[in-house]
């Protein structure tokens, strides 16, 4: 009896054994295979949020605050006079603040006709592999402007609406490699007023820019919008830009033909020409700060990258 007892429990034992064995090893699998589908997101495909002018894909990490000031000087062709533009200035100073994993807000005033601009980016798409493989990241911007220079003439009957610009962006991006990122921009730049009534509301344009990594610490960044219904007298946007990285801040030496900093100058009311020697140089400055580190409760004042 006592020997037939142990025998029975040597064969429930070893039973138990073998049905169990499959069952953890299809759960090992799993989670082996869960583990490697994953997905892997395309991180720090542009420096920061601005190529030169316009935007990039990138945000500012939630909790973190970019300060921003862009610089621009006059045209090199204005000759010693004017000391190769140095004597001219023009300039931008700006916030940008994470909200979330996927939107940020900013807002900003330029010297350029006295203007306010705010924003919000968001994104939609992210590239990736693992599980998914999506090979591109797409945003979306929205941004508004007003200018406040005072009407030239006061006398007519002016609407303070008239000021007001708008503009809608499609961000679509891809990192190639560790070297090299680039992306297409479909752009609608909206004015509230036009010069003539046969003047176009409306205006449309694809942007195209590439950032090529030259060391781990600089790149080079090329940056054009052509625009499909061009209005009068204005020439397509063309921007040329080294970042230098250094510690909690990237400073960038910028050339370009735009002296504006916002969308719906930039695109719609450059002027200068590249082959006329109409190239402004200046600089862009970003520093960011940590006020709230999303992983801990209360806030720091640490630095930290936007991403």
């Amino acid at each position: 009896m006592k020997q037939s007892l142990i025998t029975l429990i040597y064969i429930t034992f070893f039973h138990l054994i073998g049905v169990a064995q499959p069952d953890d090893l299809t759960k090992m699998m799993e989670e082996e295979m869960g583990a490697s589908n994953e997905p892997d997101y395309a991180s720090a495909t542009f420096k920061t949020t601005r190529l030169v002018n316009g935007h990039t894909n990138e945000q500012v990490a939630p909790g973190v605050l970019d300060f921003r000031i862009g610089h621009r000087f006059g045209a090199f062709n204005t000759g010693i006079y004017n000391f190769f533009g140095l004597d001219q200035a023009s300039m931008r100073m700006a916030f940008e603040y994470g909200i979330n994993d996927w939107l940020m807000i900013g807002a900003g005033r330029s010297t350029y006709q006295k203007t306010y601009d705010g924003f919000v980016k968001a994104k939609i798409i992210r590239q990736q592999k693992g599980k998914r493989n999506i090979p591109i990241s797409i945003n979306y911007l929205g941004a508004m402007a007003v200018k406040t220079l005072k009407f030239s003439n006061p006398e007519n009957t002016n609407f303070y609406t008239s000021n007001f610009f708008y503009t809608h962006q499609l961000i679509i991006a891809r990192k190639f490699s560790e070297s090299f990122s680039f992306q297409v921009l479909p752009t609608l730049v909206h004015r509230n007023l036009v010069e003539k009534i046969t003047d176009e509301h409306d205006i449309y344009s694809i942007g195209v820019g590439g950032r090529m990594k030259l060391s781990k610490r600089t790149c080079v960044n090329v940056e054009y919008f052509y625009q499909i219904n061009k209005p009068r007298d204005v020439i397509n946007s063309l921007a040329i830009a080294f970042d230098i990285e250094t510690g909690g801040h990237v400073f960038q030496l910028a050339f370009t033909n735009a002296a504006a900093m916002i969308e719906h100058a930039f695109i719609t009311q450059t002027t200068g020409r590249w082959d006329k020697g109409d190239i402004i140089g200046g600089f862009n400055l970003s520093r960011v700060f940590t006020l709230k580190d999303p992983r801990k409760k209360g806030t720091k004042n640490e630095d930290a990258p936007s991403k």
